[in-house]
């Protein structure tokens, strides 16, 4: 039997094996319904799956690389999240693919060919330079993990995309009469009259006492804190003289050297017992010292470089060296040299600022009090037909006239028209805004400005010069129809999303 056995062994260990296996299934407790938990969701009844939605997440990146910002844009929609974004683009890509395909949009490959060579980061100063696309679908492709193909892909995804755009929106056009509106609107003159609330105007009308400070202190403690500082020192590795002045590859060639040097002594920092001096010392390299400084009031040998100051703040006593940081002329490494961190702050410490801060809001509150008791009076005179001087005369007020102007101010014709500066208007864009849509003789509710407030009324709307109606009539039809092209295919894009059947999960995190 024993011999049997040897002599068999290989064919009887098969067979065991064979029956084994539905004994495992058996015994095997594992939960198949967790299989699929990692979905993304399901669209036309299948499983959208956690890989699909890491591919999806790696082509939107591509896409934004590429500068196909308007594909990126339609099919990742309006996402509450970065997830969010990466999930709808996938999904979309797939009502897209589907919806194309059944309407018989299939861009040629002359087409896709002569996409790409329009595409931003492949043109050189002669158009399309073959160099930066060779060297983009070399290096950067792979490190996505793509090819040429999904390059191509993206493209005719964008060339379809257009095209429903295009059949949805054929039975689109602008009324002459809305383009006329738009015009008059927009180029006419509008004069305007103003009455302007200043600060300075009510600041003896705000007091404030020792209870209201002591309240507000109690009240908001927690936030009354000192600012935490930081003292570090530096080293900086930058462009010469010379170096400044290089253009195109050889400054870039210039600068990852100097990326290395400056990687090169944060390596050697990461050496134990290793000293800030004397690493630069052996980098040859001089070491610049800040004194205490704050988020909001860098030292000013860091002013020039807001990221620096940043960076200062997010070292800790057990990390005292940042990496490299990149400036515009070159890389810095900081090293923590003291932090005094925030505490709270005394009665005493804190009044100035919350007798300022007190100042503002009652300042605030009152402006807006009588701005809109203002607006109110002249309504209602307007419906009496009073005369805004004689209700602004009755009130203590004047009228300030501005010269006319239009919403969208044409650009002069000629550079000598260009010196003729106008007046300046405070608050002239914000005036702008609160008066566009305003019929003659109405006038604006209370509109906060930065140092008080106005309220506006419109006077005389002079309508748009007739020389300039074609071309802005032009303009305007076309923006305006791709805006509600816009519109259209959003509202397209979600009826067929339903259609599919999309159930969507919550997405995975994207890595």
């Amino acid at each position: 039997m024993i011999t049997i056995l040897r002599k068999h062994h290989k064919w009887l260990m098969i067979v065991i094996a064979i029956l084994a296996i539905p004994f495992i299934f058996y015994f095997s407790k594992t939960d198949f319904s967790a299989i699929h938990q990692s979905d993304l969701g399901r669209i036309y009844d299948r499983p959208v799956t956690n890989i699909e939605f890491q591919r999806g997440a790696r082509l939107m990146t591509l896409a934004q690389m590429l500068g196909l910002s308007q594909l990126v844009q339609d099919l990742m929609m309006r996402p509450m999240t970065e997830n969010d974004a990466y999930a709808n683009f996938t999904f979309n890509r797939v009502v897209l693919d589907h919806e194309a395909s059944a309407l018989g949009i299939r861009p040629s490959s002359a087409e896709v060919v002569a996409f790409v060579k329009t595409l931003l980061p492949f043109q050189g100063t002669n158009g399309f330079d073959i160099n930066k696309y060779t060297e983009f679908t070399q290096n950067r492709l792979p490190s996505l993990g793509f090819t040429e193909a999904q390059l191509e892909e993206l493209v005719s995804d964008q060339l379809r995309l257009n095209r429903l755009k295009d059949l949805l929106g054929a039975g689109l056009h602008v009324a002459d009469s809305e383009s006329a509106e738009y015009y008059d609107q927009a180029y006419g003159k509008l004069h305007i009259a103003l009455v302007r609330f200043r600060e300075e105007d009510f600041k003896k009308d705000v007091k404030i006492t020792d209870e209201d400070i002591t309240k507000y202190f109690e009240a908001h403690k927690a936030e009354l804190k000192t600012d935490e500082k930081r003292k570090v020192e530096f080293v900086a590795f930058s462009f010469s003289d010379a170096e400044k002045k290089l253009a195109g590859k050889e400054r870039v060639d210039a600068l990852q050297k100097l990326a290395n040097r400056a990687n090169d002594f944060v390596q050697a920092m990461l050496e134990k017992g290793a000293r800030f001096s004397d690493v630069a010392a052996k980098f040859n390299v001089p070491v610049a010292a800040t004194g205490e400084f704050t988020s909001t009031a860098p030292d000013p040998q860091l002013a020039s470089t807001p990221q620096l100051t940043q960076y200062a703040f997010q070292l800790r006593p057990e990390e005292p060296v940042s990496d490299a940081i990149q400036g515009p002329e070159g890389f810095y490494v900081l090293h923590l040299l003291g932090a005094t961190p925030s505490r709270p702050l005394t009665l005493d410490e804190a009044k100035p600022k919350i007798s300022e801060a007190l100042t503002k809001e009652r300042l605030k509150q009152l402006i807006a009090a009588r701005g809109a008791d203002v607006a109110r009076t002249i309504r209602e005179a307007a419906k009496v037909a009073t005369p805004l001087d004689k209700a602004l005369s009755q009130m203590g007020l004047q009228a300030e006239r501005i010269p006319p102007f239009a919403i969208v101010e044409k650009p002069p014709a000629k550079p000598e028209e260009a010196k003729d500066k106008k007046p300046d208007v405070p608050d002239l864009a914000t005036i702008k805004n609160a008066v566009r849509e305003l019929n003659p003789g109405d006038s604006t509710d209370f509109v906060a400005t930065e140092k008080g407030g106005l309220v506006a009324v419109l006077e005389q709307r002079e309508p748009g010069d007739p020389a300039g109606y074609p071309e802005a009539k032009a303009n305007f039809e076309k923006n305006y129809l791709q805006s509600k092209r816009m519109v259209v295919f959003d509202e397209w894009l979600r009826d067929r999303r339903r259609a599919a059947g999309l159930q969507q999960a919550a997405p995975p995190t994207e890595t």
